[in-house]
């Protein structure tokens, strides 16, 4: 797979990809992610990608010219799923993060300043949230898609059901999970999980992650109810 990012900030983005799983993934050739600074496509010489309002309001707006520039720049950005951050997008989840990592090429824009000038829409497949809330750009949120989805590419994970097991990943909230000491202070691992028994524990640990989810989570767990029907 090959992600390219389309930002003013790689400083903010490159460091993370460098470390643990995802740093892994790239010396290993699973994943190739490639950071760009879009502000270098701008149009003026001043190298500006934002402007007033048509209309008026608050804020700048992000300019047309550099991010189309920039997008047209990325070989294979024609075939590309083009995805767009924003807070008006659908609501990202695991199995949004599963469809995603099926993707031979994604192309990601990190959105800022006040919004995005409508015709940018035009040149994006899908407009992606991480949720109900507004960050200061696209960054943060476009490295918690990119982290997501690497994780679940063949390879990149030792164990492939680890991601399988996640929370979210069959609709319900991950299991309670223990390790070593076996007791401390006098909190003792379920005796269950040191019986040997894998039927008896796999039965333990769906009851726990309905309970779990149906006690964090009842959105969840009504919904995990209605798919068991169906």
């Amino acid at each position: 797979m090959t992600i390219d990012v389309l930002t003013l900030f790689p400083d903010m983005i490159e460091p993370v990809f460098k470390h643990s799983i995802i740093g892994r993934a790239q010396e290993k050739g699973s994943v190739t992610i490639n950071v760009h600074d879009f502000r270098e496509f701008s149009v003026d010489k001043h190298k500006s990608v934002d402007d007033t309002p048509y209309g008026g309001g608050a804020g700048m707006v992000l300019r047309v010219e550099p991010v189309v520039r920039a997008l047209r720049a990325l070989e294979g950005h024609e075939q590309a799923l083009k995805i767009l951050m924003t807070p008006q997008g659908i609501p990202y989840t695991q199995s949004r993060a599963q469809t995603l990592s099926k993707n031979d090429h994604l192309i990601i824009l990190c959105g800022h300043y006040e919004g995005y000038d409508e015709r940018i829409r035009d040149y994006f497949d899908v407009e992606i949230s991480i949720g109900d809330y507004v960050l200061t750009g696209g960054e943060i949120a476009a490295m918690a898609v990119i982290d997501s989805l690497v994780r679940l590419i063949p390879g990149v994970l030792s164990n492939a059901q680890s991601h399988e097991d996640d929370s979210f990943s069959m609709s319900l909230l991950e299991y309670p999970q223990y390790t070593k000491p076996r007791i401390f202070e006098g909190k003792s691992v379920p005796e269950v999980l040191l019986s040997g028994h894998h039927e008896n524990i796999n039965i333990w640990r769906k009851e726990e992650a309905l309970k779990r989810t149906q006690k964090r989570r009842p959105d969840l767990y009504e919904k995990y109810l209605k798919k068991s029907e169906n």
